[in-house]
């Protein structure tokens, strides 16, 4: 008995640590088939229904108005985002397919205790006997089982496959890290961008009220009629209805940053970074192809994926080739555990397939046709990386041409505005023409704001396009 329990200890102990399990921590749960989990997948900014617009409010909100840098929002957004949260996750579930997989390939313990009463007709089984019904009798079997599969090419090669989707998975989940600083990243520029249209409004209607100031003056002197203050006054307003607008937008656009950021809920928070202009380094197309190839990791990922393919072909091949498995048992049997006595049972076997129906060449025929729909995907993601490098060069071109002229067009729009005034106050034309002035700079100044956002957008667009990783993001920004 004592030999029994020291031999099930020892071979639970060793089954613990090949599971990689400090002893004594085993976990039970349901077995589930050691299949691949898909990664998450997530959607791109626009989607109301998109993973990476909302996040996990977390925290208190803090006393005050908390400042908030673009660099405190990507950081938190890594963090907090819904998108972020899932991916980890998903990660995690293929960790758990890898480690059903690996089951596969470790032996199996079981300790089983069995206590029977019997009554036997020896007549039954052809012994003569003067007694032939023996018993009713005890027996106390005690005993454990072990199993372990010697030679399996089919496990094995579902373990590798497991071990490339979980490569697969590890760079489907950096694939939406960089998703997340990108869409973070716009939101922020969204915000910053509303935060310049109030900037540029409330001066418009500094200069609207100045307007309607020196109408009311002129009409009070004689020197203009009353149409000229209606006319201020139509502007003015105009004016403040676009202030009431931009502020409204700005709110909903901080909203939209919070909750992708995870933001406790009712916090007040500032925007401490503002978009500025700065050229890019330059950069040859070929060599940022090449580098994207190499860092990007939906790419990675989809190498990763074909791997996974090709081993699970393997592995469905493999039905046809033998399997060699181990097992035996010890225990103690008996009347009771004071009369039991030792016995056990070791045994290898061969298992040659024959004939199994087809099945085997179904699987191979389902896995070639895996096989070949990760290798399509992949060359399409080959040149779908190749355009979006280009579209993103062509767009930072295009971005950078369009904040060049509307820079210019912002200061002839101020020097017009002026002009105007001057011309009106010196009763040399009507408002009509002050009035144009100023509708012509607000959307000097609009267009500057939108072509701003367009070069940092493009920036961002461009590095998703390369690969760079989150942790370099700024660098880029800056030009660097």
């Amino acid at each position: 008995m004592k030999r029994f329990l020291s031999i099930v200890a020892m071979m639970f102990f060793f089954w613990e640590t090949a599971m990689g399990q400090e002893p004594g921590m085993a976990n039970q749960g349901t077995q589930r088939t050691a299949a691949a989990t898909p990664p998450v997948s997530v959607f791109m900014a626009g989607n109301a229904q998109s993973p990476l617009l909302g996040g996990l409010p977390t925290g208190q909100p803090a006393a005050g108005t908390l400042p908030l840098s673009l660099s405190d929002a990507i950081k938190r957004g890594l963090k907090y985002n819904l998108g972020a949260v899932l991916s980890e996750q998903s990660t995690e579930a293929t960790r758990g397919a890898r480690i059903l997989a690996l089951s596969e390939l470790l032996p199996r313990l079981t300790v089983g205790i069995n206590e029977s009463q019997q009554q036997i007709n020896l007549a039954a089984f052809g012994f003569q006997s003067s007694q032939p019904i023996v018993g009713p009798f005890n027996v106390l079997d005690m005993r454990a089982y072990v199993t372990q599969p010697v030679l399996d090419f089919t496990a094995i090669n579902r373990y590798r496959a497991s071990g490339e989707n979980l490569k697969a998975s590890q760079f489907d989940g950096k694939n939406t890290q960089d998703m997340v600083v990108f869409v973070c990243a716009n939101l922020y520029l969204q915000a910053v961008a509303s935060s310049s249209r109030i900037e540029a409004t409330r001066a418009q209607v500094r200069t609207a009220q100045t307007l309607y100031d020196l109408a009311v003056s002129q009409k009070e002197a004689g020197v203009a009629p009353g149409i000229e203050i209606l006319r201020a006054q139509v502007e003015l307003q105009s004016q403040q209805q676009r202030l009431i607008v931009a502020e409204d937008q700005f709110a909903k656009d901080k909203l939209s940053l919070a909750r992708a950021i995870g933001l406790p809920l009712g916090q007040e928070f500032a925007l401490t970074d503002s978009m500025s202009f700065k050229q890019l380094s330059s950069m040859s197309l070929d060599e940022t192809v090449q580098r994207a190839y190499k860092e990007r990791p939906d790419f990675q990922s989809a190498q990763a994926k074909i791997r996974a393919a090709e081993s699970e072909r393997k592995a469905a091949s493999a039905g046809r080739l033998p399997t060699i498995d181990f097992s035996a048992d010890y225990g103690d049997i008996g009347q009771r555990p004071a009369e039991s006595h030792g016995t056990f049972t070791v045994a290898a076997g061969v298992r040659i397939p024959i004939f199994q129906g087809k099945s085997v060449t179904g699987r191979v025929v389902e896995a070639d046709a895996f096989l070949r729909q990760r290798q399509a995907e992949l060359e399409d993601l080959r040149g779908r990386i190749y355009y979006d490098v280009r579209n993103a060069f062509l767009d930072l071109q295009a971005a950078a041409d369009r904040v060049q002229v509307a820079q210019s067009a912002v200061a002839l729009a101020a020097e017009q505005v002026l002009q105007s005034q001057d011309r009106f106050r010196a009763g040399v034309t009507n408002n009509v023409e002050v009035v144009q002035a100023q509708e012509a700079q607000a959307n000097a100044n609009e267009n500057h704001i939108a072509s701003l956002q367009a070069h940092m957008a493009a920036k961002l667009a461009l590095a998703k396009a390369i690969g760079i990783s989150g942790v370099e993001y700024e660098k880029f920004l800056r030009g660097e």
